[in-house]
C-alpha cells in the first residue's frame, strides 16, 4: 500500500531524511517511533504532498507522489500534528466546507459527514464552535475530516500530543476501530503509544531507520541487546574513542563519573574485544560487567545523540 526507497529531504545543509527505505502492507497499523525532530514529520509530509523529497521514491497505493499527486492524496486521509480547524465555525459547517474542498457530491455530502461524525464521536457537538471544544474534541474533528471522503490510509501525526490521559485513551480507541478497514501510520515520541496501537514499528532517529520490526520482534530484539558497563584507568576520551572503532559497538556512551555503557548488536559479546583492547593500552579494567536493560532504556540508547568536542553530533 505504502512503498518509500531510498528517500533523501535536505532543507539546506541540513539533512532531515538520510536513505529511508520501508514499506506498509495493506491493513497494517505502522508507528514511526522516535524523538523529536527525528524525521518523523518530514516522512509524512513527504507521503502526503505536502514536501517534495531530494530524492528517493515514494508511492500511494500504486501513485508516485511526486508524479500523480492528486490521484495519492485521494487514497490518504491526513492528521498533521496541528490539527487543521476553524475555531469560528460549528463542527457540522467546519466539515461541510472540507466535504466541498474534497469535491464530495452535494448528494451524498450529508450522509458522509454524519458518518464520520458518529465513527468519532462528535455528532453531539455537531452545532457548537469548534473554539469552545477541548482539545480532545478538536482533535475528534480533525479525524473526521481526515475520513470524510473514506481513504484507504490514515497517515496521523502525532494523534495524541497535548491530551490528558482520558483524551489519550478514547483517541487510541478510535483510531483502532477506524484501521479495521483501512491501513494506518502513525508518528509519536512514545513508546507506549505506538505498542498499544501498533502491528509493527519503524524505530527513525536523525533521519534513518535505525530498527524495524513487529513489537514482539522489537522487543526480542532489543532487549537482547548486549550491553555492558566499564570503567578503565585512562582519560576518557581515548578511551570513547577506542570503543567506538570496536566492530559491532552500536553505542558508547559516559555513564557517571567514570563508567562507560557500551551498547553492541543482538548476540554480540563484547568483553573480550574490551579486555583485549585494555590490555593492548595498558589501561587497567576497574570493573567490566553485563547490564540488562528495558526496551525503553534500549530505545532511548539507539536514539540518543552526544555532542562531541567540535560541537557536532555523533550517535551514542
Amino acid at each position: 500500500m505504502i512503498r518509500v526507497e531510498h528517500l533523501f529531504k535536505r532543507f539546506g545543509p541540513t539533512t532531515a531524511l538520510n536513505d529511508v527505505t520501508f514499506a506498509v502492507n495493506a491493513g497494517e497499523i505502522v508507528g514511526l517511533l522516535g524523538p523529536n525532530g527525528a524525521g518523523k514529520t518530514t516522512v509524512m509530509r513527504v507521503l502526503t504532498g505536502y514536501l517534495p523529497p531530494t530524492s528517493g521514491t515514494a508511492r500511494v497505493a500504486g501513485f508516485d507522489v511526486q508524479e500523480a499527486p492528486i490521484a495519492a492524496r485521494k487514497r490518504i486521509g491526513y492528521l498533521p500534528e496541528t490539527v487543521p480547524v476553524y475555531s469560528e465555525l460549528t463542527v457540522a459547517s467546519y466539515l461541510r466546507f472540507i466535504a466541498d474542498l474534497r469535491e464530495i457530491p452535494r448528494s451524498s455530502m450529508n450522509a458522509s459527514i454524519a458518518a464520520c461524525m458518529e465513527q468519532v464521536g462528535i455528532a453531539e457537538v455537531s452545532h457548537r464552535l469548534i473554539g469552545h471544544l477541548s482539545k480532545g474534541y478538536r482533535q475528534r474533528v480533525g479525524l473526521a475530516q481526515a475520513l470524510l471522503h473514506d481513504p484507504d490510509i490514515l497517515i496521523l501525526d502525532e494523534p495524541t500530543v497535548g491530551l490528558d490521559p482520558k483524551q489519550v485513551v478514547e483517541i487510541r480507541q478510535v483510531i483502532q476501530e477506524l484501521a479495521i478497514r483501512r491501513t494506518v501510520i502513525l508518528s509519536s515520541h512514545i513508546l507506549p503509544e505506538v505498542s498499544q496501537i501498533c502491528s509493527r514499528i519503524i524505530i527513525i532517529d536523525a533521519g534513518r531507520i535505525v530498527a524495524e520490526d513487529t513489537q514482539a520482534g522489537l522487543e526480542k530484539r532489543l532487549k537482547g541487546t548486549e550491553v555492558l558497563f566499564v570503567i578503565l584507568k585512562a582519560p576518557m576520551e581515548d578511551v570513547l574513542a577506542a570503543i567506538r572503532a570496536i566492530p559491532g559497538v552500536m553505542s558508547a556512551m559516559p555513564e557517571g563519573p567514570d563508567g562507560i555503557t557500551i551498547t553492541a548488536g543482538l548476540g554480540r559479546d563484547l568483553r573480550e574485544e574490551v579486555a583485549g583492547l585494555a590490555t593492548d593500552r595498558r589501561w587497567p579494567i576497574l570493573e567490566l560487567r553485563p547490564v540488562s536493560l528495558s526496551l525503553e532504556q534500549v530505545f532511548l540508547k539507539l536514539t540518543t545523540r552526544e555532542t562531541t568536542d567540535d560541537g557536532k553530533e555523533a550517535q551514542a
